[in-house]
């Protein structure tokens, strides 16, 4: 579930902005491999941008919009990571964090997007059941099990899975703390009242805010940061992420044919690196920078395309490429066999997508469950579940950015911290960046949602809500009622093109058993 970023793997103070981070992504193995070319609307050839000051009375879409093109006037094209950070997280006028707009929830049909917890709760209810399953699997732990969510949003999944779970007696006694990683005070406030009620108190301490969840006398803790969260050896993490690794922001790097180097020998002002200098053509990663768009720029002179809808203003932003390496040019398209593959098989024109903060993520979470060099684990124990949009054969995400702005596609530069972004997730990627973490883990899948759902029992469960909801009443309120039942939970199954069931996955990050035990949903059946 889209929440707001963490500050502590993604920082989005103005202060911070261009620090993007630069992680090397760990090795895990070579996948199939597909690649597409971007159409560069405009060029870069140097640092620097021409004055904004030539159009002083220029309208910016928003006061953030605004702030960024200052920015950028200064320091020149930035990073796509950059940008994305901003947007979502700026302390002012961030999507997730410094909303503009008066009582605004992102969520919802009233809102710019809904999420599978918001469609049924059987969607909660079955994510819940799957953490009772592990938990079983694993010996029924009598203490020390922990839920983490990151990017809660309004809690919706959190309080379907703990209303599940509450029935199951043993389990429920188990759990020590929730843990609900979150940034934004706005979203905390939401999340509090439905998980702990409107009257409930929340004090704040050195790791957080805490209250106390309304179904059972556990603690929840809200944190900034998952790695806010202790990191305790004896401890069995349950961890979620539901559209959550979609919003991290991501590196675009187009691959280029070079040619030769007139003079290799380097001038005083060229911070490239020795090994790009070359009197042979060479083929190399050039990064994908924001820049400002042309003023009085219109939809038809940036050729905004179909796809998205021209209801908002004209894109204040747009890509273009560094004709020179940057930072993150140099290495992180070359961290993965699998980008490597893709620069030397097909060569110019390939585009990729890296994001360095999913293999924070995916990293910390193989850390928790199976043990790392920093934490040892003698016993790995927990699990993660991350669902999410993206890829589910390996293949690396290419021209997936998309803005989301009341339930239509928008041009992602468009409206600066009113528009949601997102980008299709690397499940491969996520696989990779957990293994190498640490070698007490295994992961499965992914599988399609629908596969994952039906595998879970989600026709049975919402049969049994719709008989309930039919046996009470006959009226026409109850038969509607029960339409909406059966609407919801095919909607969320649904494996037509564009359909949840399909578009969405499923990936498990469990404790290295060398495959003997495959976890419900995923191919495995219950262990009692």
């Amino acid at each position: 579930m889209r929440s707001a970023l963490p500050r502590a793997l993604g920082s989005a103070a103005s202060r911070g902005f261009w620090q993007s981070r630069a992680f090397v992504p760990r090795v895990w193995q070579s996948s199939s491999l597909k690649a597409t070319t971007l159409s560069v609307r405009s060029l870069s050839s140097t640092p620097c941008l021409r004055s904004l000051d030539d159009d002083p009375d220029r309208k910016w879409s928003t006061p953030l919009a605004k702030q960024l093109a200052d920015a950028i006037s200064a320091t020149g094209p930035v990073p796509l990571a950059s940008f994305m950070r901003m947007c979502l997280t700026a302390d002012i006028g961030g999507y997730y964090t410094g909303a503009i707009e008066e009582g605004r929830d992102q969520f919802g049909l009233k809102g710019d997007f809904v999420t599978s917890p918001e469609i049924s709760q059987v969607f909660g209810e079955l994510i819940g059941i799957w953490f009772v399953t592990e938990w079983m699997a694993q010996g029924k732990q009598s203490q020390g099990v922990e839920l983490i969510e990151v990017g809660p949003g309004r809690g919706t999944l959190m309080d379907d899975m703990l209303r599940t779970i509450q029935k199951f007696g043993p389990m429920a006694n188990s759990i020590d703390a929730v843990y609900m990683v979150e940034a934004s005070p706005q979203l905390r406030e939401v999340q509090k009242t439905l998980l702990c009620g409107a009257d409930a108190t929340m004090t704040e301490s050195k790791v957080g805010w805490h209250s106390v969840c309304k179904y059972m006398s556990v603690p929840i803790v809200w944190t900034d940061t998952v790695k806010s969260i202790p990191n305790a050896s004896e401890k069995m993490p349950f961890i979620v992420a539901h559209e959550f690794f979609d919003a991290l922001p991501i590196h675009t790097f187009q691959c280029v044919e070079v040619p030769a180097t007139q003079d290799i020998k380097p001038s005083p002002s060229d911070l490239s690196s020795p090994s790009t200098r070359t009197n042979q053509p060479t083929v190399q990663w050039r990064e994908m920078l924001v820049s400002p768009t042309p003023p009085g720029s219109t939809h038809d002179t940036l050729r905004t395309p179909p796809s998205q809808s021209r209801d908002t203003p004209p894109p204040d932003f747009q890509l273009t490429l560094a004709q020179a390496n940057t930072r993150h040019s140099l290495y992180l398209p070359e961290s993965s066999p699998r980008y490597r593959a893709i620069k030397s098989q097909v060569g110019p024109g390939a585009l990729i997508e890296v994001c360095p903060d999913a293999a924070l993520y995916a990293s910390d979470f193989a850390a928790r469950i199976g043990g790392s060099a920093q934490y040892p684990k003698p016993q790995p124990k927990g699990a993660a579940l991350i669902l999410d949009y993206g890829p589910g054969d390996g293949t690396v995400p290419t021209n997936s950015l998309r803005g989301i702005r009341r339930h239509r596609r928008v041009s992602p530069f468009a409206e600066p911290g009113l528009t949601d972004l997102s980008a299709d997730v690397d499940f491969a990627g996520i696989a990779e960046s957990a293994v190498r973490a640490s070698e007490g883990i295994e992961v499965h899948g992914p599988v399609d949602q629908g596969t994952f759902l039906d595998l879970m029992g989600i026709r049975e469960r919402a049969e049994m809500l719709i008989k309930a909801a039919t046996a009470s009443a006959t009226t026409d309120e109850a038969k509607q009622y029960a339409a909406n039942i059966e609407k919801a939970w095919k909607r969320l199954v649904d494996r037509g093109p564009g359909g949840m069931g399909k578009v969405y996955k499923a990936l498990a990050v469990l404790p290295e058993n060398e495959g003997r035990r495959k976890p419900v949903g995923f191919g495995g059946d219950v262990v009692a």
